[in-house]
Parts: structure tokens; C-alpha cells; sequence
């Protein structure tokens, strides 16, 4: 029996059904496979935040620049884990499209998020241990590492307000991403599909929670090598205050606020308009 093959992308509203599917089956995933999944995804994130520290720690190039090579480097995370499959709590905000649609309860979702969350923490945990093993960080005279070291520093010294905004915008650009790749009926598509919105939200400066469950806990854990320091001063200008580089810090200032203004940015800036304008009305 032959079958059609379809070159053409899926209509926006062919997209919209798509995700309330995919919301629906997400939200009857057992534990077990969601922790497992959600690990993954956690894991899979921080490749992306480690390739991008490699690639941005001595570009010859201006910051503008820089930041564009390095986004297009962080995009590997969400590549692996649409193409590759896993469950990543960013991108599951678009399942508030199912719940808005009746499809799911206000439960599955919550339960959905919480297992996904604390699954991505723990896998880019894992990430940290292993990158920080690898001696990586030791790289081009400790370079590598003085890197890490500033980016996380940079990131629990933002004001609340910042974090939030910041979370804000960086998710509805991580879950157009994911939007747009239920229009692609191909890997290639997909890929294409998930690069121009991840680059332009690392460039931009904007805060994903996953991606700082790696970048935060490595700076942390690099701010007890005496040679990390020492580069990462002099690559500051001579001057570095670690005071707000501790877990506390980093949950309180950066972690929460940034989870909340991803939440905001997913689920109510992408999945609510989107399912306001294709699917409102419409119960399962």
C-alpha cells in the first residue's frame, strides 16, 4: 500500500492539534519514564551550556558575534532532546495547551512539571560532575574554566526583576522552538527549525533554568580552584567578587525568579496565544 509523502510544512493549526496531542500522551508518561526522560533532557541541556562555554572562551571576535556562535553552539541541547527524545520542563509549558483545552487535568500537568523539573536537575548535576572529571576546565591555561566561572557568577548577581524578564523572554523563544518543530515532518526540518530561535535567545542575554542548573553549580564548584580564579580575575579586569556564587544565592536570586518568567514565557506568552487563537472552543 502506497502512502502520500508530504513535502510541505503542517499548517499552524494542523501544529496546534499536534501539541495537544503530544500534551495529552506526556501527561500519562509513567514515573519511571519521565524521571528517566527528564534526566536525560537535564543532561542533554547542559552539552548544549558546556559546548557553548568551550566555544565563546577565547573568540577573537566581538561580544555580538561571539554570543551568536555561542547560541548556535547551546542550540545542540534542544536538537538532542526533540530529535533524540526526552523531557525537558521548558518545553513541556506547551502542555498547557492541552489543559486550557480540558484534555488534561490541572493535576497531570503540575505532576508533569514537578517530575520533569527535579529529573532535568538531577541529570545536569550529573553533567557537572562529569564535565568537571573530564578536566576540561583546565583547558588553554585554565581559560575554559575562568569562563564557566564568570558566566555563573554573572548570572546569581542579576536583580530579581531581571531574572524574571529575562526567564520571561528566553522561554517563549525555547518553546516557539519546540512550536515550530511540529511543523517539520522531518529531522532536517526539525533541526532547522530549533537553531534560530535558541541562538537568538543565548545571544540576547535571557536565563533558562535547566541550562543554569548547569552553568551555576559548575561556576560554584570551579570557585574552589585557586588557578580559575586567578585567570578569571585577570580576564575581569582585575577584580572579582565571588561573595553571591553560593547555592542560596543562586536558588533565591536566579533559579526560582527564572523558573516562574520561563513558565510565563512557555506556557502563557506561546501556549495560551496559541491555543487562544487555534483551539479555544475546542474540548477533548
Amino acid at each position: 500500500m502506497s502512502e502520500d509523502i508530504h513535502f510541505d510544512p503542517y499548517r499552524p493549526d494542523e501544529m496546534a492539534e499536534r501539541v495537544e496531542k503530544v500534551g495529552v500522551a506526556k501527561a500519562r508518561l509513567g514515573f519511571l519514564d519521565l524521571s528517566a526522560l527528564g534526566f536525560l533532557a537535564g543532561a542533554f541541556i547542559a552539552f548544549g551550556a558546556q559546548f557553548f562555554t568551550f566555544v565563546t572562551h577565547d573568540s577573537p571576535f566581538g561580544f555580538g558575534l561571539t554570543m551568536f556562535i555561542g547560541g548556535a553552539a547551546f542550540s545542540l541541547g534542544l536538537v538532542l532532546v526533540v530529535i533524540a527524545g526526552a523531557e525537558l520542563f521548558t518545553g513541556n509549558n506547551l502542555m498547557a495547551m492541552a489543559y486550557a483545552s480540558r484534555c488534561i487535568t490541572l493535576r497531570e500537568l503540575l505532576r508533569n512539571w514537578v517530575i520533569v523539573y527535579f529529573a532535568n536537575f538531577l541529570g545536569a548535576i550529573a553533567m557537572v560532575l562529569w564535565i568537571y572529571a573530564t578536566q576540561q576546565w583546565a583547558f588553554n591555561d585554565y581559560g575554559v574554566g575562568a569562563r564557566a566561572l564568570l558566566i555563573a557568577n554573572a548570572k546569581v548577581n542579576l536583580t530579581l526583576l531581571q531574572a524574571l524578564v529575562r526567564g520571561t523572554m528566553a522561554n517563549t523563544l525555547v518553546a516557539l522552538a519546540v512550536w515550530l518543530t511540529f511543523a517539520g515532518r522531518s529531522v532536517t526540518d526539525k533541526i532547522l527549525a530549533i537553531i534560530f530561535p535558541i541562538t537568538a535567545f543565548v545571544a540576547s542575554g535571557f536565563e533558562h533554568s535547566i541550562a543554569n542548573m548547569y552553568f551555576v553549580p559548575f561556576g560554584i564548584l570551579l570557585k574552589s580552584s585557586p588557578q580559575v580564579v586567578e585567570v578569571a580575575t585577570r580576564v575581569a579586569g582585575g577584580t572579582l567578587d565571588l561573595a553571591n556564587l553560593t547555592w542560596p544565592t543562586f536558588v533565591i536570586r536566579n533559579l526560582i525568579p527564572v523558573t516562574i518568567g520561563n513558565i510565563l514565557g512557555g506556557s502563557v506568552l506561546v501556549g495560551v496565544v496559541y491555543w487562544f487563537v487555534y483551539l479555544r472552543g475546542e474540548n477533548c
